[in-house]
């Protein structure tokens, strides 16, 4: 654990958030839902996309694809159509390619391990640890630019410049997870960095975590 993670602090941390997290914390389709195949399609749409962007094609996805077998034997040209508007035009081809993987080497059922999820077609760490959280209700914590940015700036930590990569911040979000209710935990995360801390002019004015953020303190002292 690294050094700037004194527990007291971590567990103060921690009830800020959840206590902000009970009031704020967003609503989409996906997480409504434990179903694996609906979290793994959820997962891949929103790779680099806003998940306002996201939440209308994945709902018309699973109408079009309700399940693996669909997916698998989908079109791609029509599942890049319907994907368009997200962007990363090789999305649709990756998702097929996964669905045939887990058809013939896991025999239709998404996988439950992170070792396996990791040989899927466009699945990287962050992904597969959305999926275990969110699916199977691990203990999984995640991060991305948003929970890299509040750890680096509650906690004063530096992490490498590639953020997915940086074993400290991952060290870290491992370490600033809760026992319980992980898949929640990441998702506040999510929700604050995207609403409160974020990359460029946050509100440190209204935030939660003011008291003891190291960043704020640096900017006043």
């Amino acid at each position: 654990m690294p050094a700037n993670l004194e527990s007291e602090k971590v567990k103060w941390f921690q009830e800020q958030l959840k206590a902000w997290a009970a009031i704020y914390l967003r609503d989409f389709p996906w997480r409504q839902t434990s179903e694996p195949y609906d979290i793994f399609v959820a997962e891949i749409l929103l790779q680099k996309t806003a998940a306002e962007m996201v939440a209308p094609i994945y709902e018309s996805f699973l109408v079009k694809y309700p399940t693996l077998e669909d997916l698998a034997a989908a079109s791609i040209d029509e599942l890049t159509k319907l994907l368009q508007p997200l962007g990363l035009s090789f999305r649709a081809e990756r998702l097929c390619n996964s669905a045939k993987t887990i058809l013939e080497n896991y025999r239709g059922k998404i996988p439950n391990t992170e070792s396996e999820l990791l040989l899927l077609s466009g699945v990287g760490k962050y992904t597969a640890r959305s999926i275990l959280a969110n699916a199977f209700g691990q203990s999984a914590a995640v991060l991305d630019t948003n929970v890299a940015r509040i750890i680096e700036r509650f906690f004063g930590l530096q992490g490498e410049r590639v953020k997915s990569r940086c074993k400290i911040l991952w060290s870290a979000a491992d370490a600033i997870a809760p026992d319980r209710d992980v898949s929640r935990w990441n998702l506040t995360l999510l929700d604050f960095g995207a609403m409160v801390c974020r990359a460029r002019k946050p509100h440190c004015e209204k935030c939660p975590l003011q008291e003891n953020c190291c960043f704020l303190n640096s900017l006043t002292a």
